[in-house]
């Protein structure tokens, strides 16, 4: 098991943050490498053209390795809504077809799709909570030979509820469907395989999980998907590139694979440093690792908030970093109360969303219930 991280951050011991799924920290180390990516940027001469290809590439590499894919499928972008419009304008979808998403996703992986739909008379079907947790089986009870795409997260932002992707794709290749990934809930966090998985598209922002900076993030495409219309038309994604000299013969060809896709000013000097070295980091726990360790504080925090009255999901049917508590009435002000006593979590829906890393302690956790118990008591 992975002893507590907490020295590689700064976190001070009285903050309880539970919260990695609003924003993950950056740690010391990613903090040092962005500082030194921007002060190149003092001192632009130092930055070669070279500069431009090589740090991209190692980022690229690095989030290939950890979805398992090749470093060829994988695309640099500045968010996951991004990623999300570039697999919406390059999956086709026909009037009377349907789009599958779960009842209150995340909007980035919603509004594209509302878009689709309008725009070509397909279907959106919104697929409503399960009673008994089980989104899985919710799903694949509406996948079948009508469906264009199914667009899902692994782990539903709210709290946790588990998507089996693997059983998901397996279904959305027997009817022809697309399966288009939100991962920024999961990747990083939780085991993602996309030689199990199959999707079309994966997309994850780096500023949750991968414990990276804020407007950076990245997409997987599937080898059949990477000869699509890019979003943007920059001079880095094409041929040849790299002869800054030679820019003016401009060129149809476009790097190799899903490079096409790349957001404009890619190589960003202060952002891509912050990016590698968090993923060099969690390269070093392995993702495996990382889920275990965060496991055993999500089923302590499931028994703990079963004592309190709270109900949570089966740990079968939860990710192992990413919890939601839920009572019959949550307190308005409960976020607020939680905070004044420097315990950070975050109210989804009807859902208080416990989300801890391997910076946490058990002492965040009975901090966390000690608040919790005292501002629900407050608030009945």
């Amino acid at each position: 098991m992975i002893p507590c991280q907490r020295a590689l951050f700064e976190m001070p011991d009285d903050i309880a943050y539970l919260n990695c799924a609003y924003m993950g920290p950056i740690s010391r180390r990613a903090r040092a490498a962005g500082e030194a990516g921007l002060a190149r940027k003092t001192q632009p001469w130092r930055i070669t053209a070279r500069d431009f290809f090589t740090e991209s590439e190692e980022t690229r590499a690095l989030f290939a390795k950890l979805v398992g894919a090749d470093a060829d499928g994988v695309a640099i972008i500045p968010s996951a809504s991004y990623g999300i419009a570039m697999a919406a304008a390059n999956l086709p979808v026909a009037a009377g077809q349907r789009i599958l998403t779960l009842a209150d996703q995340f909007p980035s992986n919603v509004y594209a799709w509302r878009e689709v739909a309008s725009r070509t008379g397909a279907t959106l079907v919104t697929i409503p909570r399960p009673a008994g947790y089980d989104w899985t089986a919710a799903t694949l009870g509406e996948l079948d030979e009508r469906t264009a795409v199914v667009a899902l997260p692994n782990a539903h932002w709210t709290d946790g509820g588990l998507v089996d992707l693997a059983r998901i794709g397996e279904r959305a290749r027997e009817v022809g469907a697309a399966l288009v990934v939100d991962g920024t809930q999961s990747v990083g966090a939780y085991p993602f395989d996309v030689k199990a998985v199959h999707p079309d598209f994966l997309v994850s922002a780096a500023y949750k999980w991968l414990l990276g900076p804020y407007s950076l993030g990245f997409l997987y495409a599937a080898p059949h998907r990477r000869a699509g219309r890019p979003l943007e038309w920059n001079w880095i994604t094409r041929a040849e590139s790299e002869d800054f000299a030679g820019l003016v013969n401009y060129r149809d060809e476009f790097q190799p694979g899903a490079r096409r896709y790349d957001m404009g000013e890619r190589s960003n000097f202060a952002l891509l440093p912050v990016a590698k070295a968090a993923l060099e980091q969690i390269h070093e726990w392995g993702v495996e690792e990382i889920a275990a360790a965060l496991r055993t504080m999500t089923d302590e925090i499931a028994s703990r908030a079963t004592a309190l009255g709270l109900s949570v999901a089966p740990a079968t049917l939860r990710a192992s970093h990413l919890i939601g508590l839920r009572a019959k009435k949550l307190p308005a002000d409960l976020p607020t109360r939680l905070a004044q006593s420097q315990v950070y979590v975050s109210v989804r829906g009807d859902s208080i969303r416990v989300s801890p890393h391997l910076y946490n302690t058990p002492a965040d956790i009975e901090r966390l219930f000690t608040t919790l118990a005292n501002a629900l008591d407050a608030g009945s």
